[in-house]
C-alpha cells in the first residue's frame, strides 16, 4: 500500500492539502495519507496525528515565544512518521517548520515534495539553494517563482493556483445571499480578519473600528465579517459587542470565497485571502500588523516593494496596502471609500483581476497530483546512513 505523509499548517494549507489529496485518492483509491491536518484534510481522507491548530503561530516573536513547544511538536510529528514507513512526505507552506521534517525524512530514503515555494525571493534569495538538499521536488504556485528556483538548482514545477480552478469566475450573487439570509438588494462590505488566532486578535478590533467609522458616511451598507471557524466567529462576536454594538454586522464562518463574491469592497488581512479577492476581482484594501519587534527586523530584510502578492504580481499597487502603523481606522476607511466612489478605477482593477488570474492557470486540473504521481513513479532513493 502506498503511504504518504503531509504537514500542513493553517487554514489556507488545509484547504490545498484537502484538494490535493482528493486528487490523489483518485490517482491512488487505497493510498494511507497520514499526518497533521485541519478539518478539511480530515475530510478529504487524512487520518490525522496532529492538529493543525498546533501551528497557528506567525511572526518572529510569536514564533520564539513557543519555539520550544513547536519543537517538540516536530520532534513528534518526525518520530510518528519515520515509523510509518513513508513513499513520500508532502510539506505544505510553513517553510520555516516543515524543512526540518522534509530534511530528516529525505535523509532516511523518504521521496519529499514541499507544496508552495518558500517566500525566500522577498527577503532570503541565498536560502534558495538549501532547497535542492531538502525536497525532491517543489510545487511553485507562481510562474515567476518557477524561474527563480530553477536558477537555484531546485526541481520546481509550476502546478498553477488551485484557486484559480476553486473560485467560479462568475457567481449567482442572488443565490448566495440566499444561503446567508441576507436581502439581494443591500450593499455589502467584506471584513477578512485572518485565520489565525493570533492573526485575528491584531486585527479584528481595527478592522470592526474602521466598519464602524466607515458606516458614518455608508449607513446603508451591510458588514459581513469572515471568520475561520466557529470559535473565531465567536471571539468576532464577542468583539463586535465591544467595538461597534450598534453596527449591522453579520459574522459567517467557512465561506470567505462566497462573502467576497457578493461584497462592493473588501478589508482583508495581507495573506492568501488578498489572493481569493483578486480571483473574485473585489476592490479590497488590504493591512497588516504585526509585533514590533518582528517588523522592525522584517522591513531589513524584505526585498519586495509589496506585501500583498496581486500587487507584487502586477508590479504595482491594484490593492490599497497598510503596514504596521499606517494600518489605521482613518487610513483604511479613506481607502475604502474611494473604492466605493470611484466606479471607473474599480472597473480598471477588475481587468487587471481577470488577466492576473489568467496567469496562474496551469496546463490540466489537479496537476500538482499529477507532478508527485510522477515522482512516485521514479526509482526510489537509497537510504542514506
Amino acid at each position: 500500500m502506498l503511504k504518504i505523509g503531509i504537514v500542513a499548517g493553517e487554514s489556507s494549507g488545509d484547504q490545498l492539502g484537502a484538494q490535493l489529496i482528493s486528487n490523489l485518492r483518485e490517482r491512488y483509491p487505497d493510498v494511507s495519507i497520514v499526518g497533521m491536518a485541519g478539518p478539511k484534510m480530515r475530510a478529504a481522507g487524512c487520518e490525522v496525528i496532529a492538529d493543525i491548530e498546533e501551528l497557528s503561530v506567525m511572526g518572529i516573536v510569536e514564533v520564539l515565544q513557543k519555539y520550544p513547544t513547536l519543537r517538540r511538536l516536530r520532534t513528534r510529528l518526525i518520530n510518528d512518521l519515520t515509523d510509518l514507513k513513508l513513499d513520500l512526505f508532502i510539506g505544505i507552506d510553513v517553510p520555516d517548520f516543515v524543512h526540518h521534517i522534509e530534511r530528516k525524512l529525505k535523509s532516511k530514503g523518504v521521496k519529499t515534495v514541499h507544496y508552495v515555494a518558500p517566500q525566500v525571493w522577498a527577503w532570503r534569495p541565498k536560502r534558495a539553494r538549501r532547497l535542492s538538499a531538502t525536497v525532491d521536488l517543489l510545487l511553485v504556485l507562481f510562474p515567476f517563482e518557477l524561474d527563480f528556483f530553477t536558477r537555484h538548482g531546485v526541481r520546481a514545477k509550476f502546478v498553477g493556483h488551485p484557486l484559480v480552478d476553486e473560485i467560479p469566475e462568475r457567481v449567482d450573487r442572488e443565490s448566495i445571499l440566499l444561503s446567508l439570509g441576507l436581502p439581494n438588494e443591500d450593499a455589502y462590505v467584506a471584513l477578512m480578519p485572518g485565520s489565525r488566532r493570533q492573526e485575528l486578535r491584531r486585527h479584528v478590533d481595527l478592522f470592526l473600528a474602521t466598519a464602524s467609522t466607515l458606516s458614518t458616511e455608508y449607513p446603508k451598507h451591510r458588514f459581513l465579517v469572515a471568520a475561520v471557524n466557529e470559535d473565531a466567529r465567536r471571539f468576532i462576536e464577542d468583539r463586535a459587542v465591544q467595538i461597534c454594538p450598534d453596527l449591522n454586522v453579520h459574522i459567517v464562518a467557512g465561506r470567505s470565497h462566497e462573502i467576497l463574491a457578493v461584497a462592493e469592497v473588501a478589508l482583508a488581512v495581507s495573506g492568501t485571502v488578498t489572493m481569493e479577492a483578486m480571483c473574485t476581482k473585489t476592490p479590497t484594501v488590504v493591512a497588516i500588523r504585526l509585533a514590533e519587534f518582528s517588523y522592525q527586523i522584517l522591513k531589513r530584510l524584505v526585498t519586495v516593494p509589496f506585501v500583498a502578492m496581486p500587487n507584487i504580481l502586477a508590479g504595482k499597487k491594484i490593492m490599497p496596502e497598510f503596514v504596521q502603523a499606517q494600518a489605521t481606522v482613518e487610513n483604511l476607511s479613506v481607502a475604502m471609500s474611494n473604492w466605493i466612489k470611484n466606479p471607473t478605477v474599480v472597473a480598471d482593477y477588475k481587468v487587471e483581476c481577470v488577466a492576473l488570474r489568467g496567469s496562474l492557470r496551469a496546463t490540466s486540473n489537479g496537476s500538482a497530483a499529477q507532478e508527485i504521481s510522477k515522482l512516485l513513479s521514479q526509482p526510489q532513493p537509497e537510504m542514506r546512513q
